[in-house]
C-alpha cells in the first residue's frame, strides 16, 4: 500500500475489491485476446493486467506491483478444437516435407535423365547394377525385360552376316 488512509476510507474491504477487480479484469482482457494470444504472449497480457488494475487501485491508495497469468483453464471444446488444429497443421508441415521431397527426387530424376542422354551406355550400365541387386535378393523367379539396345549389335552383326 502507498496510501494506508485511502485504502481504509476510499474501499471497505481493500483484499476483495483488489480480488473481484482482478477477476473482472482478467476475464475482460482474456475475453478481448485471441487464444494463440493468450498462449504465446502472457508478458503482455500480464503487463495489460497490471497497467488496468494499477489505474483502478491508484485512487485506493493501493500500488500492484506485478500481476502473472500462470494457467488458463480451456473448456474441453476448445482443447479439442485447438488439438485438431494441431494436427491439422503438423498435416500441413508433412504434405509440405513430402512435397520438396517430390520435387527435389523429380529435380534428380531430370538430372539423371540429361546424363542418360548424354551417355546412352549409362542405362546400359544401371540396367546391369539392377540385375545384380535382383540376383541377390536369393528370388526363386526373377523377370526382367531385355531391352533391344543390347541386342542391336548382334542384329547388326546378323544383318552384315545376311549380306555377305
Amino acid at each position: 500500500m502507498i496510501g494506508p488512509i485511502k485504502a481504509i476510507v476510499e474501499v471497505e474491504n481493500d483484499s476483495y475489491a483488489i480480488a473481484q477487480l482482478a477477476q473482472t479484469t482478467l476475464r475482460s482482457v482474456c475475453g478481448q485476446a485471441e487464444l494463440d494470444e493468450l498462449l504465446s504472449a502472457r508478458e503482455e497480457i500480464n503487463a495489460k493486467l497490471q497497467e488496468i488494475l494499477d489505474t483502478h487501485t491508484d485512487p485506493w491508495g493501493i500500488k500492484v506491483a506485478n500481476v502473472e497469468l500462470k494457467h488458463i483453464d480451456l473448456p474441453q471444446e476448445m482443447q479439442r478444437a485447438m488439438a485438431k488444429q494441431a494436427e491439422a497443421e503438423r498435416e500441413r508441415r508433412a504434405k509440405v516435407i513430402n512435397a520438396e521431397g517430390e520435387f527435389q527426387a523429380a529435380d534428380r530424376l531430370a538430372a539423371a535423365a540429361k546424363i542418360i542422354d548424354q551417355y546412352p551406355t549409362a542405362i546400359q550400365l544401371r540396367y546391369l547394377q539392377t540385375m545384380r541387386e535382383m540376383s541377390a535378393e536369393h528370388n526363386t523367379t526373377t523377370i526382367f525385360p531385355l531391352p533391344l539396345d543390347l541386342f542391336r549389335p548382334f542384329m547388326k552383326l546378323v544383318d552384315k552376316a545376311d549380306k555377305e
